[in-house]
C-alpha cells in the first residue's frame, strides 16, 4: 500500500478508488449481531456460489445493518432489495433471482402489526423514520476497505482540518454545533476541547471511550465494528485541533471484534501515512494505541477509564480538577466516547450549524440507540434528538409483541430510570429524560411489556450496579448494597411500608453523596419505578402480590375449572408432578408440591393456568 504524502495524493487515491466502485452489489450483515445468527455460513456459501457461477458481483461484507431481530440482513444494491433472516440454503434462490430481475417474497420484510410487506429497504418503516447519519455508511462500506471509506467522502473532513482552517476554528464549529458528549454525561464535546486547547502543556492526550459496558446497549461496539475509519478520522480531527500527539482507543475485552477491526484499521493508516509523522505533509504528528479494558462497569466513567489506561486499578476520583487540565499521567486530555468522535466529520464537513439546525434547542444532532425488549423490531436506530420515545417504540420498533400492553421503557441502562406510558410523549433530549427520573445514557432503551414487574426490574439493575460498584465510596459501596437488601424482602414477600419509604430515602443519598456518576446515577431505577409504579411495590408490601407473576414467593398458579379442557398436556409437562387430573377432566395443582416454575401456563393452550 502506497504511502499518501499529500492532500492530492490523498485526492488521486480517492478518485482511484471511485473508478473502480461498482455499482451492482450485494451487501451482508456481518457484525458480532448477524455473526450470531449465521452470517458467516451465509457469507462462504455466497462466495463460492458466485465464483461457481462466474458472476460480476461483489460481495460485501458490512458492519451490521441495524435490523438485528432480523439478521442476517441482505440489501441488493443499487436497488435496495433487502432479505432478512437469511440462511446459507437461501442463497442459490437469492443469486437466481439477482440473475433474473425477480423478487424473493419469502424472504422479505413484513410488518408485524400491519401485515404488509416491504421489498426495499427504504421503505420499511424501520429505516423510514430515522436519520442515518453516523450510521448511514453501514451498510455500503466494507469496515477494513479504506477505498471504499474514501467512496463515501472519507477523510475530507481531515484534509479541511488540516489545510483549511485553523485548530480554534475546528473548536468553534464544534462549539456551534452545540454536539454534547454520546456517552452519558452529555458534557458540550467543543467546551472541553476548547479547555484543553488553551492548555500549554506541550504533551497532551486525546482518548476515544469505547468502555460499553450498559446491559443490551452496543451502539458503540457496532461502529468500532463497522464504521472504524469514521471513529478513528473525527479522532485524529480532535487531536490536531487541541494539539495532541498522541491517543489511545479504550475498548472493552468483549468486544473481539471491534478490537480487531479497529486495530487492523490503525494498521492501515500508518500504512498510507494518515497516522503516524508529518500526516499528508501537515506538518502534524499524530499516533494512536488500542488498550483493552478488564471488563469492568465503572471503567466507563472517565477518571476510572484514565486510571485504567495508565495501568492502576479503575478506581474514579473526585474531578476538583478536570481531565482536561490534568488527566492522562498528569497531562490536559479530552475523552470522548465513540459516536461523539464519530460526529466530527460530519460537522467539520458540513458546519456547525448545520448540525445545530437538527435536534432541540439543547440536544442537537442524531442520536444512535440500541432499541432492545419486547419489541417486534429490536436493533440499533439512529434518530434526531427530539423524536418523542412513542415514535421509536412504535413507528420504529413496531410495537410491542404479541398484542400485549406497554408498560415502561428505560434508557440510558442499568442507571437509567423506567418510563410509563403517560410519558411516551416525551421528547428524547438529554434535559427532558433528566427531568423525568431518567436519563439519555449512553444510548441503550430497553422497552417491558405488560408482564415485567417493576420491583423486579429494579431489584435486577440494583444487583447490577451493586456488584459493579467499585467500593471507593461509602454510599456507593453500602448504600447500594443496602437498596438491594430492602428489594429483596420486597419480592420476597418480607416487605413493609417503612421499607418503600427507606429505599426511596437511601436512593437519594446515594445519588448525592457518590463519588462518581455511577454512584449518582444507580439509584434512577428505583426512583423511577417508585415515582410511577409504586402501586406495584404496594402490592408486594400490603397484598403480597406481584401481578405480573414474576416475584414466586408471591405468586400461585392456579387452573380454571372451565377454561380447562383436560388436554393433560400441563400434567405430562409439570417436572415434581404437582398437577393432578385424568385426561378431558378437570386439572388441579398441588400448592404444597408446586415449584412456581410457571411451565403449566406457558404450555396451555387454553389459557386456563392462571397467576394469582
Amino acid at each position: 500500500m502506497r504511502r499518501l504524502e499529500s492532500r492530492e495524493d490523498l485526492e488521486r487515491f480517492r478518485e482511484e478508488a471511485l473508478s473502480r466502485r461498482p455499482e451492482r452489489f450485494i451487501s451482508l450483515g456481518m457484525g458480532t449481531a448477524s455473526r450470531a445468527h449465521g452470517a458467516e455460513a451465509v457469507y462462504f456459501v455466497l462466495k463460492e456460489e458466485v465464483a461457481k457461477r462466474g458472476l460480476d458481483i461483489p460481495i460485501k461484507a458490512t458492519g451490521d445493518h441495524g435490523l438485528c431481530g432480523y439478521a442476517p440482513v441482505m440489501v441488493i444494491y443499487p436497488d435496495g432489495v433487502l432479505y432478512h433472516s437469511v440462511k446459507a440454503q437461501d442463497v442459490p434462490d437469492i443469486l437466481d433471482a439477482v440473475e433474473k430481475g425477480e423478487i424473493i417474497e419469502r424472504l422479505l420484510y413484513t410488518d408485524p402489526m400491519t401485515g404488509v410487506t416491504y421489498t426495499y429497504e427504504e421503505e420499511i418503516p424501520f429505516y423510514k423514520k430515522q436519520m442515518r447519519l453516523v450510521l448511514g455508511p453501514m451498510e455500503l462500506v466494507e469496515p477494513l476497505s479504506v477505498e471504499d471509506y474514501l467512496c463515501h467522502g472519507g477523510f475530507s473532513a481531515l484534509t479541511k482540518a488540516f489545510f483549511d482552517m485553523k485548530p480554534e476554528e475546528i473548536i468553534q464549529e464544534v462549539i456551534t454545533s452545540g454536539l454534547r458528549g454520546r456517552g452519558g454525561a452529555g458534557f458540550r464535546t467543543g467546551w472541553k476541547w476548547e479547555d484543553a486547547a488553551m492548555r500549554p502543556s506541550p504533551v497532551k492526550y486525546i482518548i476515544c471511550n469505547g468502555d460499553e459496558g450498559d446491559p443490551g446497549a452496543y451502539m458503540d461496539r457496532c461502529l468500532l465494528e463497522g464504521l472504524p475509519y469514521g471513529v478513528l478520522e473525527g479522532m485524529i480531527i480532535g487531536a490536531y485541533a487541541i494539539g495532541a500527539h498522541e491517543g489511545f482507543v479504550y475498548v472493552r475485552k468483549e468486544y473481539p471484534l471491534a478490537t480487531h477491526n479497529v486495530q487492523k484499521a490503525i494498521e492501515t493508516l500508518r500504512e498510507l501515512g494518515l497516522l503516524g509523522e508529518n500526516i499528508l505533509g501537515s506538518g502534524f504528528d499524530f499516533d494512536i494505541q488500542v488498550v483493552r479494558g478488564g471488563g469492568a462497569f465503572v471503567c466507563g466513567e472517565s477518571s476510572a477509564l484514565i486510571a485504567s489506561v495508565e495501568g492502576r486499578v479503575g478506581e474514579p476520583r473526585s474531578k476538583h480538577v478536570h481531565a482536561t487540565e490534568s488527566g492522562l499521567w498528569g497531562r490536559p486530555t479530552v475523552l470522548n466516547n465513540v459516536e461523539t468522535l464519530a460526529n466530527v466529520p460530519y460537522i467539520v464537513n458540513r458546519g456547525g450549524e448545520w448540525f445545530a439546525a437538527i435536534g432541540t434547542e439543547e440536544s442537537k444532532g442524531t442520536k444512535v440507540f440500541s432499541l432492545a425488549g419486547d419489541i417486534y423490531n429490536t436493533g440499533l436506530v439512529e434518530v434526531p434528538m427530539g423524536i418523542t420515545l412513542k415514535e421509536v417504540v412504535y413507528d420504529i420498533g413496531g410495537g410491542i409483541q404479541n398484542g400485549k400492553a406497554f408498560k415502561a421503557v428505560q434508557t440510558g441502562g442499568p442507571s437509567g430510570g423506567c418510563l410509563p406510558a403517560s410519558q411516551l410523549d416525551l421528547p428524547v433530549e438529554f434535559d427532558t429524560l433528566d427531568a423525568a427520573g431518567s436519563m439519555m445514557g449512553s444510548g441503550g432503551m430497553i422497552v417491558m411489556d405488560e408482564d415485567a414487574c417493576m420491583v423486579d426490574v429494579a431489584r435486577y439493575f440494583v444487583k447490577f450496579l451493586t456488584e459493579e460498584s467499585c467500593g471507593k465510596c461509602v454510599p456507593c459501596r453500602e448504600g447500594l448494597r443496602h437498596m438491594l437488601e430492602i428489594l429483596d424482602r420486597i419480592t420476597q414477600g418480607e416487605g413493609t411500608m417503612e421499607d418503600v419509604d427507606l429505599l426511596e430515602e437511601l436512593g437519594y443519598v446515594v445519588a448525592n453523596a457518590s463519588l462518581c456518576g455511577l454512584g449518582k446515577s444507580a439509584p434512577n431505577p428505583v426512583l423511577s419505578t417508585v415515582r410511577y409504579f409504586r402501586e406495584e411495590y404496594l402490592e408486594h408490601v400490603k397484598d403480597k402480590k406481584c401481578r405480573a407473576g414474576v416475584c414466586k414467593a408471591l405468586v400461585h398458579y392456579k387452573i380454571i375449572a372451565e377454561n380447562c379442557t383436560g388436554c393433560h398436556i400441563c400434567f405430562k409437562e409439570c417436572p415434581v408432578d404437582a398437577i393432578t387430573g385424568e385426561p378431558k377432566g378437570v386439572h388441579v395443582i398441588d400448592q404444597e408440591k408446586c415449584i412456581k416454575c410457571g411451565i403449566c401456563k406457558d404450555v396451555c393452550k387454553f389459557d386456563a393456568v392462571k397467576v394469582v
